[in-house]
């Protein structure tokens, strides 16, 4: 060590008793460390940025991977045109809008909810890619009571792709049954254009608006002013836990649990929405590759292109409820 001090020393035409010699050497050392580990960085990043690149073109190039999904399975001359919840044929010399309504009227019979029935004073909640969704009132056959309701509508005009797939999505609800911790399908209004969704409508309304809601502190239930707890905020997490769990137990996931895909009533119970996901992967067997989620809701293995699966649900479920954990 000695000796290259000295070497150093002789490259700066220094004595070996200049104390600006030490310095100067000093001040070298400071600089070119940090830049070789600057340096390695850069290039370590390139190499993972070039790695990613390069799985998401493999990706591109293989359109039967698993996780994306070109577009509906092929038909046959007589194809089905819903899911596994409840099998609608139609012939396909005779498929049209009209007549596949008319199949699938039949198949959810059970489900159909007189047009009538619901308030032509409606509330409009969201646009969404698929249609408007609507806040409404159902009659129920008391006049007095008229129950609140969220009205999916599909938007208009839509083809026979559009509309096979609206009925598809009801169906799907239809197969997942009823459970407390995800949002109810109410009916259905399918005899004809416009097409309708009938769900329950959730109190109060999404997580985030919820949480944000309580931190104003101007939040009343049943009266009384509202303040969340720490105990609270587990029991929304264990019943969204709930939630999860039955759609496990049908070889399903969520892939979407952000804030706004969960749901509060007012006796906190927490309910599962926006199981688009689920749907494509019931009804496909993969994910679409045109569905888009907000980066800062997915999971590590979804960023890395990873087929989808119940760990991404548990990862998403950690930020909301982590970040509330932190806050109360």
């Amino acid at each position: 060590m000695g000796e290259k001090r000295g070497m150093a020393r002789m490259l700066l035409e220094c004595s070996l008793s200049d104390k600006l010699c030490v310095v100067q050497e000093q001040q070298y050392e400071v600089i070119i460390v940090p830049t070789l580990l600057v340096g390695l960085f850069l290039i370590l990043l390139a190499v993972i940025l070039w790695l990613f690149i390069r799985e998401q073109r493999s990706q591109q190039q293989r359109p039967g991977i698993r996780g994306s999904a070109a577009g509906p399975p092929s038909r046959s001359p007589s194809w089905e045109a819903t899911g596994r919840g409840g099998k609608v044929l139609v012939p396909l010399q005779e498929t049209s809008v009209e007549s596949f309504l008319r199949a699938s009227t039949s198949a959810l019979s059970k489900l159909q909810v007189p047009r009538e029935q619901v308030s032509e004073v409606l509330e409009q909640i969201y646009n969404g890619s698929y249609g408007i969704i609507y806040r409404a009132k159902m009659c129920t056959g008391d006049p007095a009571k008229p129950k609140n309701i969220v009205l999916k509508t599909l938007k208009e005009p839509a083809g026979l792709h559009e509309v096979q797939d609206f009925v598809g999505r009801i169906q799907f609800y239809q197969y997942l049954g009823k459970h407390k911790n995800l949002v109810q399908l109410e009916g259905c209004c399918t005899d004809r254009l416009p097409l309708y969704m009938v769900l329950e409508d959730v109190a109060q309304g999404d997580l985030l608006s919820f949480l944000w809601t309580c931190r104003r502190d101007v939040m009343t239930m049943d009266g009384l002013l509202y303040d969340l707890t720490e105990k609270q905020v587990y029991h929304i997490g264990k019943q969204v836990l709930l939630g999860l769990e039955f759609l496990q137990d049908k070889h399903l996931f969520h892939g979407d649990v952000a804030a706004r895909n969960i749901l509060i009533q007012s006796d906190l119970t927490a309910k599962l929405c926006g199981l688009g996901l689920a749907y494509e992967v019931h009804a496909l067997g993969a994910i679409s590759s045109a569905r888009t989620i907000p980066l800062k809701w997915l999971a590590p293995e979804r960023l890395l292109l990873r087929p989808a699966g119940i760990r991404g649900d548990m990862y998403g479920l950690f930020l909301p409820f982590g970040y509330i954990l932190f806050m109360t």
